[in-house]
């Protein structure tokens, strides 16, 4: 029997207040990793507000796992349609009742059979995230799944080499030993200090170009 998000939040305990689980990322690399997706979305998405991305932050979708703290959250998660505000924690019946749309796991020795089992299963079949990623920052593998009917399907890296997420409407890939998000033509979405410095490149790419036909640039 389905419920409605109305109905699941009158079953569930007031999560308005819940702490999320803190986790110690793995090693420099990963803390690195997890910036940089979240930096580069965010610039990228500057002038929108109807999404909310989680970094190493606690899902809570169930009285019982919100009362054990059985379950800690993904590295890296998106919901779209919902408001851009900081949250402690994403609890499901809080947020009318909405799961992650997009998901990404950086991989760890000691995370990696749990992401690639556990973890996948919780997201395929309880969360129904559209697509879920794992992204190792310490040997590079990379894998994506979209989910198609009731399970996940590998998806197939495009002709760049590229994987296409539908929920970005970007694709992910490697650039300089890190995982990057690129435009469907392939071109690389800079980070703000990449973004900042290209603009200053042609700032004064044009100040010299005007000084050649003897006009100074204004300040």
């Amino acid at each position: 029997m389905s419920i409605t998000a109305e109905q699941l939040e009158a079953l569930m305990p007031d999560g308005t207040q819940v702490e999320s689980e803190y986790i110690e990322m793995e090693s420099t690399l990963h803390y690195l990793q997890l910036a940089l997706l979240v930096s580069c979305l965010d610039w990228l998405w500057r002038d929108t507000t109807n999404y909310f991305i989680g970094a190493n932050l606690t899902i809570y979708f169930s009285r019982q796992q919100l009362r054990n703290r059985d379950f800690r959250g993904p590295d890296f998660f998106l919901v779209r349609n919902t408001d851009k505000r900081p949250r402690k924690s994403w609890v499901v019946w809080e947020e009318e009742g909405k799961y992650p749309d997009l998901i990404i796991e950086l991989l760890s020795d000691s995370t990696a059979e749990t992401d690639k089992t556990t973890k996948k299963n919780l997201y395929q079949d309880r969360f129904r995230t559209q697509e879920y990623f794992w992204f190792s920052p310490d040997d590079l593998e990379l894998a994506g799944f979209k989910l198609v009917g009731q399970e996940y399907e590998e998806i197939i890296p495009n002709a760049t080499g590229l994987l296409e997420s539908e929920v970005l409407g970007l694709c992910l890939g490697i650039y300089q030993e890190k995982l990057r998000y690129f435009t469907p033509e392939g071109d690389v979405i800079p980070t703000p200090e990449e973004a900042a410095l290209k603009a200053q490149n042609r700032a004064e790419c044009l100040a010299e170009q005007l000084r050649s036909l003897g006009v100074e640039p204004m300040e």
